[in-house]
């Protein structure tokens, strides 16, 4: 049945794009720009092949848009911009916290030992770590967003595809600048400004900024700020000069996030006042929130992320002959991010968990291009990359919280939806019960082990990474005919990797730990003892991750890796405006080390060797320009057969990354945009991506956040009148039902430890997005007022669900942006 599912799928798109192919092969010319033509259609170039291409010429599915198309839709953000984009999700908890996902493929682990799947790129600079990749998109020249395997264009992370952000850069050309300003409900304010001068007669100098702030849009049931909120600073500053047959970029990057915690909302217990126990809200997705750090971590900090994310970058191409090009990209980028949490999603201190992530990097890439307008173009290149990271998770737990946490949803355990008072809940007469009861301690012992249990109970791990690798690649393209051309690369690539990891009791050992991991007779007497946690006598127990070696020794392991991949790519120009496509392609992520907790304390920490996990893509499509060049057209149909299929699996606390064996995918993606008369332009896209898991536990799953069907439509309507011109935007976002994690939701896949949870609640249904913009301004675009409405249907949705309480059988749900509105004025030069 699924073959037979396939075949009809490929036939079918096929079959359409055969049928469109006279239309197409009659638009041979194009039509005169319109005053919107350059927000949609326009010139824009691809140099997704590393050339100025047309779209239609580029052999690959890639989707394009202007810098000028994003500001006319109101795209600011990456989760934004992939509303738009068939075959791209990209799920946003916090700048800190960010997934790429491409065909199904989700690239988002803050692991320093994983290696990313999808490649973020910013003017030729991999930014690919998640805790440092979601950066904000302001002055942009255009962002190009590449499906496939492309590691022969974008290098070894691009196992599946990659976004490629050009930024504006300084142009010689004259004086030109910007400013805009914009303002809202829920505290929302924008104001971003650009400035670009001459410097002599071939030089100049850009600077760009924004300030992109909310006042975040879950409420705190206890009175406190807001969670969800946006503080992000940014600032460019871009130099350009020309020296005969040479073009050197220097662009700096540098952006600060300081935000509000993020509404970990709970699914399972009401927001309550701890000290009274009084429901303050209900579990609604769309409700209050009331989350709590526990005292004193982190020296007291707030829930909430501290980032900062910088990158020096060299661009320079040297025009040798009028055959050669040499191209250089030398970048030095860095990191830190630190995010508290509360993963309990309770007003209760049961667990606080904070992510501090650092990494640092240098490259360097050499690329020699050959074009001499013959038959033959193509390109050689050799790249050298180095990465240090670190990952450190400091916790606190209450235990006595967590011992009521275990006992579930009998009457021994937290009451829920609304939880008993926490003096209640931590009452030693209380926490006797529930050892007598509910695990079968004597009650000789009972009463000295729960006074034992520790309010405060703090534990850390953390890995860390180098990584150095170099490649060497090469792609040309030959012209068999005047309409038939065939495409190929490879790349080969060499790497060493080294993982380290440690962990750490950080006040002594757990009590409750003794309970869960070292039951014997001795053991529960000694910890039912005075001054047991300091008890010699006890092993030095942690309560959900066991420390190394002397309460925090670090361990190493280093592997060296290498692979090859490739494509190969044929092209029919059926005329100058109709381009048909086949392709195959190998995608490679390298092998990952990936590290845990020793399994008895104070032992050696468990390094697996996660192998390489491949994939051959298989992809066919046509692209093409009719009516004059008024309508664009492209679809794609795709297969992708995955080995060594990387997954993440929980392991207590921790989240490994493990083998899920095979995996398949296949679908088809399709984007049209038609000049409609003299004042509108229409634009649409759809994707349809069926991917599953084929072997093990988890046989028949659909990928995680991999909505089957994705489908976006606008328009953009220009009409000079009133003494100026009208604007009129509205966009439509939808997307079909999507699992947050590999697993499904599924209870016999979360029955097994010491919180099972066997509610199917983890998914998002399908749910559609209505965005307005109306605009009036100058009919040169000089200046102009807007008012626009986001998510003007007020719909509620999810954006994750699960999360690190789903360890605990207690998932939490984080709320996607509800209604909001405002106003923004421009000004240009």
């Amino acid at each position: 049945m699924r073959a037979f599912r396939t075949t009809t799928l490929l036939s079918a798109s096929a079959l359409s794009l055969l049928v469109a192919a006279p239309a197409l092969a009659a638009g041979q010319e194009s039509a005169p720009a319109s005053n919107n033509e350059p927000a949609l259609l326009g010139e824009l170039v691809v140099t997704a092949q590393k050339r100025a291409q047309d779209p239609v010429d580029v052999p690959i599915a890639v989707t394009a848009y202007s810098g000028k198309f994003l500001e006319a839709i109101g795209v600011k953000a990456f989760d934004e911009l992939s509303a738009f984009t068939p075959g791209f999700l990209v799920q946003n908890q916090s700048n800190n916290n960010s997934g790429f996902v491409m065909r199904g493929i989700t690239s988002d682990s803050g692991s320093a030992t994983d290696e990313t799947r999808v490649s973020i790129y910013q003017d030729g600079v991999p930014i690919s770590r998640s805790r440092g990749s979601y950066v904000e998109l302001f002055d942009m020249e255009r962002v190009e967003v590449a499906k496939g395997p492309q590691s022969t264009l974008f290098g070894r992370g691009a196992l599946i595809g990659a976004v490629n952000l050009v930024q504006n850069k300084a142009n010689p050309g004259g004086f030109d600048w910007a400013l805009r300003a914009e303002a809202g409900t829920r505290g929302y304010r924008v104001g971003e400004g650009m400035v670009n001068f001459a410097v002599g007669e071939s030089s100049a100098l850009r600077i760009a900024a924004r300030l992109r702030q909310t006042d975040g849009y879950v409420k705190d049931a206890a009175g406190g700020d807001p969670y969800d909120s946006t503080d992000s600073q940014a600032v460019r500053v871009g130099f350009h000069t020309e020296a005969g047959g040479l073009k050197f970029d220097l662009i700096g990057n540098y952006q600060v996030d300081d935000t509000t915690g993020t509404s970990f909302k709970s699914n399972t217990f009401n927001p309550s006042n701890p000290i009274t126990g009084q429901a303050l809200s209900d579990t609604s997705v769309g409700g209050f929130a009331t989350l709590a750090p526990g005292a004193g971590f982190e020296g007291g900090a707030p829930l909430g992320l501290d980032r900062k994310v910088y990158g020096l970058t060299a661009l320079a191409d040297y025009r040798i002959n009028d055959s050669l090009t040499l191209s250089s990209i030398t970048a030095t980028r860095a990191f830190h991010s630190t995010e508290v949490f509360d993963p309990d999603g309770s007003s209760l201190p049961i667990l606080t968990f904070a992510e501090d992530a650092q990494g640092r990097q240098q490259s360097q890439e050499l690329r020699l291009r050959y074009d001499a307008g013959g038959r033959f173009s193509g390109f050689v290149g050799a790249n050298y990359f180095h990465e240090t990271g670190s990952w450190r998770i400091p916790g606190q737990m209450d235990e006595r919280l967590v011992l009521a946490l275990l006992a579930g949803a009998s009457p021994l355990g937290i009451s829920r939806p609304t939880p008993q008072p926490q003096a209640v809940l931590t009452n030693p007469a209380y926490l006797a019960q529930v050892l007598q009861l509910g695990f079968g301690i004597p009650s000789s012992l009972a009463t000295g082990f729960a006074s034992n249990l520790k309010p405060i109970h703090r534990e850390e791990f953390a890995n860390y990474s180098e990584n150095t690798t170099y490649d060497v690649y090469a792609d040309g393209t030959l012209r068999l005919t005047d309409k038939l051309e065939l495409t190929a690369g490879v790349r080969y690539t060499s790497e060493d990797r080294e993982a380290s990891y440690r962990s750490t009791v950080q006040n002594g050992r757990s009590i409750l730990g003794v309970l869960l991991a070292a039951p014997t007779p001795t053991n529960l007497f000694l910890a039912a003892q005075p001054n047991a946690v300091n008890n010699a006598a006890l092993p030095m127990l942690g309560l959900l991750n066991q420390p190394t070696a002397n309460n925090g020794d670090t361990f190493s392991k280093s592997i060296s890796d290498s692979g090859v991949t490739w494509r190969l790519v044929g092209r029919y120009a059926a005329s100058e405006d109709l381009s048909l496509y086949a392709s195959f392609a190998r995608g490679r992520r390298p092998d990952v080390i990936s590290t845990s907790a020793p399994a008895a304390p104070l032992g050696q920490p468990r390094f697996g060797i996660v192998k390489a996990e491949v994939v051959d893509s298989y992809e066919a499509g046509a692209k093409g320009k009719l009516m004059d060049g008024r309508l664009y057209l492209s679809g794609a149909v795709f297969r992708y057969d995955y080995d060594n299929f990387a997954t993440t699996f929980r392991q207590g606390a921790q989240i490994v990354t493990l083998n899920a064996g095979k995996a398949k995918a296949y679908g088809f993606e399709g984007e049209a945009r038609l000049q409609a008369g003299d004042f509108w332009t229409l634009f649409g896209t759809y994707g349809y991506n069926h991917a599953r898991l084929e072997s093990g536990l988890r046989k028949g799953n659909q990928f995680r956040l991999s909505p089957d069907h994705a489908v976006s439509v606008g328009a953009l309507f220009s009409r000079e009148g009133l003494g100026g011109k009208v604007t009129f935007t509205p966009t439509y976002t939808w997307r079909s039902k999507m699992f947050f994690d590999d697993n499904n939701d599924r209870a016999d896949l979360q029955s097994a430890g010491l919180f099972p949870d066997t509610r199917l609640d983890e998914f998002q249904d399908a749910y559609g997005l209505l965005n307005v913009r109306l605009g009036f301004g100058a009919v040169d675009d000089r200046w102009k007022i807007e008012a626009f409405v986001e998510n003007l249907n007020d719909k509620r949705y999810l954006k994750d669900a699960g999360n690190t309480g789903d360890s605990f059988g207690i998932p939490t749900f984080i709320a996607g942006k509800p209604r909001f509105m405002g106003i923004g004025i421009t000004f240009r030069h």
